[in-house]
């Protein structure tokens, strides 16, 4: 059945504002999103740039890209800003990271030296490995919130922007356990007014400062930030998208793919060991405990859901799941994910699946910033609001609702993301990948 969706024209520029600009994640979104824009690069792990969607029968084989059939903003429209707790501009930021060529970089530089990042919102008890020289002061996270929304108006008009995406390409803040401050929109908002430092996090201020202005607003971190009741309630209020949280890139990326296929054909499980070595600023900030922990409870959460152990206790009961990351610098941004899987055959016997993935962490997650940014606003002028499920595909920890269990299975999440693309268009969807 066809469903008719109103979509907004993608009118006039679109700002995006990105939550650590000078991040090695960010710089490689925003030095790869240049360089295509002029024809230097192609944009390759974008499904707005390069992916394709059938439509109509399949003897009709019709496969045009997304792009093309999609009311989605085109890179020529996007104007990018942001907020970084160091000031070096994002031309001088990328060459400290290290994670492109200098020839890469000279391509755009006129255009990364004029991108400079506004003063951040920073707490160091919550990323405990960085000192940011280059943050806003304030009396309370209210007044903290309220700059940031200042920062996004100024943006938007000195930019001549019709609309703004924020995303978070930041750092894992510590871990911080949903709270009675975070149930409600009036008690989240007297929490920050009265400035409870301990459950009010920098990052809760820019989702909240986001949607206060109408922009959609990615956690691209496992912080909880926009995850929570009170945010979802804002969201909905304001007529905002919101989604979450952990961009999915290496290892886990390949979890949600690998535990399917067990299930699917009914293997056993015994274990499954995951081990990264990781040598940027995200490694450094994991090597703090707190920070892991935050990491660590959305790396967990991808299996038991997948395999879903209380249908399957035979196979799944008592699966010992354990994740480590470690922060070892000569890697720089090249990950490695090391992964030992125990399996269980037939009348029990055992079986055994290594995977070594040499990875780029960077590389892997500049594409998703820019599909996120896109679908985004995609959503915005769909009037869609609230959690967006539809882009769970993104996600290592994909934010719901206490009424819905996550989708985790990578080829469902993508089977759900482009039949909400064929229901904006107007039409059929399809009940497998095409």
């Amino acid at each position: 059945m066809k469903v008719e969706v109103e979509v907004k024209p993608a009118s006039g520029k679109l700002g995006v504002l990105v939550v650590g600009v000078g991040g090695a994640v960010s710089t490689t979104f925003i030095v790869g999103t240049l360089a295509v824009r002029k024809g230097l690069a192609t944009p390759i792990g974008s499904i707005t740039q390069l992916a394709t969607m059938r439509l109509g029968k399949r003897n009709e084989n019709n496969f045009p890209k997304i792009k093309d059939i999609v009311p989605l903003a085109t890179l020529d429209d996007i104007v990018f800003g942001g907020w970084d707790i160091f000031p070096e501009d994002v031309y001088a930021a990328a060459k400290h990271a290290e994670v492109l060529t200098d020839k890469d970089l000279e391509g755009v530089k006129d255009e990364l030296v004029a991108i400079k990042p506004m003063k951040a919102a920073f707490d160091q008890n919550f990323v405990k490995r960085l000192n940011g020289t280059h943050v806003k002061e304030a009396a309370t996270r209210w007044e903290l919130m309220e700059q940031v929304r200042e920062d996004i108006r100024n943006f938007k008009a000195q930019n001549n922007c019709d609309r703004v995406v924020v995303i978070w390409a930041a750092s894992t803040e510590i871990y911080l356990p949903l709270a009675d401050e975070h149930q409600t929109l009036e008690g989240f908002r007297k929490a920050m007014k009265e400035n409870n430092v301990e459950q009010i996090a920098p990052s809760m201020c820019y989702a909240y400062a986001a949607i206060a202005e109408g922009a959609p607003f990615i956690m691209g971190a496992p912080n909880l930030c926009v995850d929570m009741p009170a945010m979802w309630e804002f969201s909905k209020e304001m007529n905002v998208p919101i989604c979450g949280k952990d961009f999915k890139t290496g290892q886990t990326m390949l979890k949600t793919v690998l535990a399917p296929m067990l299930k699917t054909r009914m293997l056993g499980l015994d274990g499954w060991f995951s081990t990264n070595i990781l040598g940027n600023r995200d490694g450094e900030v994991l090597d703090d405990p707190d920070s892991f922990k935050t990491k660590e409870v959305s790396k967990l959460s991808v299996i038991d859901t997948i395999l879903q152990p209380e249908l399957y206790p035979e196979l799944y009961k008592n699966i010992y799941h354990k994740v480590r990351i470690n922060y070892y610098p000569p890697r720089k941004d090249n990950k490695e994910g090391w992964d030992n899987i125990d399996l269980v055959g037939w009348m029990g016997y055992p079986m055994q699946l290594k995977v070594d993935f040499l990875c780029r962490d960077s590389i892997l997650a500049a594409p998703l910033c820019l599909d996120l940014v896109l679908f985004a606003d995609l959503a915005l002028r769909c009037n869609f609001s609230g959690i967006q499920s539809w882009l769970s595909f993104y996600f290592k920890s994909p934010m719901h609702d206490f009424e819905h269990v996550p989708e985790h299975d990578l080829f469902i999440q993508y089977i759900k993301l482009k039949n909400t693309l064929r229901t904006i268009i107007g039409e059929e969807t399809l009940d497998y990948i095409d």
